[in-house]
Order: structure tokens, then C-alpha cells, then sequence
């Protein structure tokens, strides 16, 4: 079964360009004008990944993120004409799994979407559950637990932690993170591993000013510490 994509913009040529490309590419596309449409498409239709414009009239990306991750955490790849650091940011702390800047060309985008979907729908030769600390990290049932409290994680963010756990101890570069969470390491991204896990301390650590769990190695990445 063929997955859907939702591509949300407001830019109705870019839009018709998508779906095209996608359609050929054998992907179901659905489409949304604006945030407001988008929550309402995103519930009737569950699509498996979201292509999301950030400046759309009546509700913009940003927002249709803050609604929507309270329901869903499906996947989302950010469209955006800005170039200012600041703006991307706040889209991966709002939960998104990656970004392309406008303009851009269709194979990046596509690329970018099957990296997504394949380290989504892709299975593990490790361990089904990972256990460390107070953490426990089911693969299959894709949940995290700490202690008796389950956590809720975007894609990113459980991707990371489970790369983490595998290895208590190892140091992972930010590039070697990227590779892992995106199939692709791209240099100039490196900073979105720091905003991931930066999210992803927020959700897991009781004091993300000197944390637990998750160690940074300073000029190389992070690590998960051993027990």
C-alpha cells in the first residue's frame, strides 16, 4: 500500500508540481492550502508523513505543529523561504524531523522524504527493547518508559534515544546522529541534532541543566552514560 504524503502550502503551482512528482514516485498525496485545512486533513486522512509550508494565511505551520503533535507524531519535513538559523530551530523544537529551504529541487525533497519514511518503517537487527537506567525503549511497540511513566516522543527524538542506548558509553558524533536518523549526513545540519536533543532532554531528564541520561561530549556529539 502506496504511503501518504500531505503537503501543506499555500503556493498553489508548488503544490501541483509536488503532487505531480510525488505521484510518480507511487506515493498518495493529499493536499492543504493552510494549518487550519491541514488539522482537519490530518485527521481524516493519518497521512504517514507531512511536507509542511511555515508561512500560510489563517494558521501557519507553526502553529498547525502545536496542534498537531498533541494528536499525532507523524513525521514532518519543514518548507521554508527563510534563511535565518532562528526560524529552522523553531521548527525542530516544535517537534519537526528535518527542512528544506526554498528554493529547492524535487529529488532533495524526495530524498529527504524516503530517508524518513525508511528509518520509520525500517526493522532493527538490535534488540527489540533497550533497557538502561530507569529507561526502557521498546522498538516494536515504539514507547519509551521511564520508570512506570511512558513518554511521548517524536520520531527524531526516539530514533536518537535509541541509537544512544544501543551503545551506553559510546560517544556519536553529531554527523554519525544525523546519518542515523536521516539515512543522509549532511554537514550544514548538524545543528538540528543539538535542538533534537535538546527536545528530547526536556521530555527524559529531571534536570536538563546537568543531565542524566544524555552526556554531551564537548567537540564531538553525545553519549548515552552507563549505568
Amino acid at each position: 500500500m502506496a504511503n501518504t504524503i500531505m503537503v501543506v502550502d499555500d503556493e498553489k503551482r508548488l503544490v501541483s508540481l509536488l503532487e505531480s512528482y510525488l505521484d510518480q514516485e507511487g506515493f498518495r498525496v493529499v493536499k492543504a492550502s493552510n494549518g487550519r485545512e491541514a488539522l482537519f486533513l490530518a485527521r481524516q486522512e493519518k497521512p504517514d508523513l507531512i511536507v509542511l509550508d511555515i508561512m500560510m494565511p489563517e494558521m501557519d505551520g507553526y502553529e498547525f505543529m502545536r496542534l498537531h503533535r498533541k494528536e499525532r507524531n507523524t513525521p514532518i519535513i519543514l518548507l521554508t523561504a527563510k534563511v535565518e538559523d532562528d526560524d529552522k530551530v523553531i521548527g525542530l523544537e516544535l517537534g519537526a524531523d528535518d527542512y528544506v529551504t526554498k528554493p529547492f529541487r524535487p529529488r532533495e525533497l524526495l530524498a529527504r522524504i524516503r530517508a524518513v519514511l525508511r528509518r520509520i518503517g525500517e526493522t532493527e537487527p538490535t534488540a527489540d527493547v533497550l533497557r538502561s537506567a530507569d529507561i526502557t525503549l521498546d522498538r516494536e511497540g515504539h514507547t519509551v518508559k521511564i520508570g512506570d511513566e511512558y513518554v511521548d516522543l517524536t520520531p527524531s527524538e526516539f530514533d536518537l534515544l535509541a541509537t544512544l542506548m544501543s551503545a551506553p558509553g559510546r560517544t556519536f558524533s553529531r554527523l554519525d546522529l544525523l546519518d542515523r536518523i536521516q539515512g543522509t549526513a549532511y554537514e550544514g545540519y548538524e545543528r538540528t541534532i543539538d535542538v533534537h536533543i535538546k527536545n528530547l532532554r526536556a521530555k527524559i531528564e529531571p534536570d536538563t541543566r546537568s543531565p542524566r541520561y544524555i552526556k554531551t561530549v564537548y567537540g564531538v556529539g553525545y553519549r548515552f552514560a552507563r549505568e
